[in-house]
């Protein structure tokens, strides 16, 4: 099963439009579900010089050769450096060296700015032109305004595709010079055939319901070094009333700075989230939707909460993720973190 199978109904509604393609597209949903591998499927359709009725490119086509060696001239990726196949990433030895960068984690105004000569020629194959930007939600407001500059004046044969996790965060005048398509999770049965067909095996429940039903999230996760992380927060939550925060605090914390994965503290806290929403669902008596396999200790740690404490703490975690995106002492955001989720099972 590929990714056109998984989210066919968009698929469909996507070449329909092909007749009289919108000079932006906005390929919106959550994370994790395949809109990047999505919209490259799309690029290679409409740039195929031979494509089969339901759309999908030919793959023997001058075109199609030059996509699957990235060399496509009339096809401009633009995504942050981190993400970029071609980009030296910093490693943890690079992070102390003299005249080391990390790379960028945003779309610059200059890639944007750097799209002028690109825009401005003839396409090579008299085909389609296209920019596809991934994230879009990592432009900066003076990135997006100089990208409006060109969907305020499109080009005759030329597509913006935009893909995006985070649609509410760019500009309202971004999104309104777009045709939005929503992606949504394909169906349970579809992804956990897909996260078997890749190699997860009899987990691929259990990991699907933790991505919250984003099958190429939860395959990232089962192959990842997540599972530590995630083993040692839960055997800190199951401790309840008997949990000692400072100590969690400690260990967290080193698991944390020993992670060389992109912003450990900001996933620590978007798991806390997702245990928190299963706690407060069996608060009412609702089976979990992420954690699937706790519901039992879940429901025993709800009888002994307080409920109006568990609502402000839910609120509280908001606050939290954006605190750790920015510059901060780890150890002492965990120790906050843990004194108030201890204080949850503290009924006076």
């Amino acid at each position: 099963m590929n990714v056109i199978d998984m989210h066919s109904e968009v698929w469909r509604q996507v070449q329909a439009k092909r007749p009289q393609m919108p000079h932006a597209l906005l390929l919106a949903g959550q994370r994790g579900i395949g809109k990047f591998d999505l919209a490259r499927e799309l690029v290679t359709s409409l740039l195929c010089e031979t494509p089969a009725a339901s759309g999908q490119a030919c793959a023997r086509c001058r075109a199609c050769h030059w996509l699957e060696q990235g060399s496509h001239p009339d096809l401009r990726l633009v995504q942050p450096k981190t993400l970029a196949d071609d980009e030296d990433t910093t490693t943890a030895s690079d992070e102390g060296s003299p005249g080391k960068k990390k790379a960028s984690q945003q779309i610059t105004i200059d890639q944007i700015r750097a799209l002028d000569d690109f825009l401005q020629v003839g396409t090579h194959r008299h085909g389609a032109r296209i920019v596809l930007l991934n994230p879009a939600e990592a432009m900066n407001r003076a990135t997006a305004n100089a990208l409006l500059k060109s969907l305020e004046e499109p080009i005759a044969g030329t597509l913006f595709l935009l893909v995006s996790s985070e649609a509410n965060r760019l500009l309202p005048t971004i999104r309104s010079r777009c045709q939005s398509i929503l992606v949504r999770p394909p169906s349970r049965a579809a992804a956990v055939a897909w996260l078997r067909q890749s190699g997860v095996g009899d987990e691929a429940e259990t990991w699907l319901a933790l991505a919250g039903g984003a099958p190429l999230l939860a395959c990232e996760l089962a192959g990842s070094s997540e599972r530590s992380l995630l083993d040692s927060l839960l055997a800190q939550f199951s401790r309840a009333e008997n949990l000692e925060p400072l100590s969690a605090a400690a260990l967290l914390d080193k698991l944390v700075k020993a992670d060389k994965r992109p912003l450990p503290l900001k996933r620590t806290i978007e798991w806390a989230q997702k245990w928190l929403f299963d706690l407060s669902l069996a608060s009412h008596g609702l089976s979990p939707r992420y954690f699937l396999g706790h519901e039992s200790l879940l429901q025993r740690l709800a009888r002994a909460s307080d409920a109006g404490k568990l609502l402000a703490f839910n609120r509280k975690t908001l606050q939290y993720r954006g605190q750790c995106e920015q510059p901060l002492n780890s150890r002492l955001f965990l120790e906050d973190f843990f004194l108030n989720y201890a204080n949850l099972f503290r009924i006076s």
